[in-house]
């Protein structure tokens, strides 16, 4: 599977990351495609750094989706309890 698309990986509205005209991931919501480390957007670095180049580990960026997704979980609960824990007396 060679990538293909440089600057236009993600289609929102299908929530898909497309690598060429006939292969992509699914399942993958906007957030997870926009979210940011240390001023990168992860998944379109990765993809970008790869363009051109056959992908051979498909299942790497499988799990890179889903820890992101996990991840974003996980703040949204961390943001929770934080709020919790501000409206409480110690």
């Amino acid at each position: 599977m060679i990538l293909l698309f440089p600057n236009r990986f993600f289609k929102a509205k299908e929530e898909r990351i497309y690598i060429n005209p006939e292969k992509y991931f699914d399942n993958v919501t906007e957030e997870v495609w926009n979210y940011h480390i240390g001023g990168y957007q992860v998944l379109a670095k990765y993809l970008k750094s790869r363009i051109g180049r056959k992908m051979e580990d498909v299942k790497h960026f499988c799990r890179v989706i889903s820890a992101l997704h996990k991840t974003i979980e996980l703040q949204s609960e961390i943001d929770i309890l934080f709020l919790e824990m501000e409206k409480s007396e110690f």
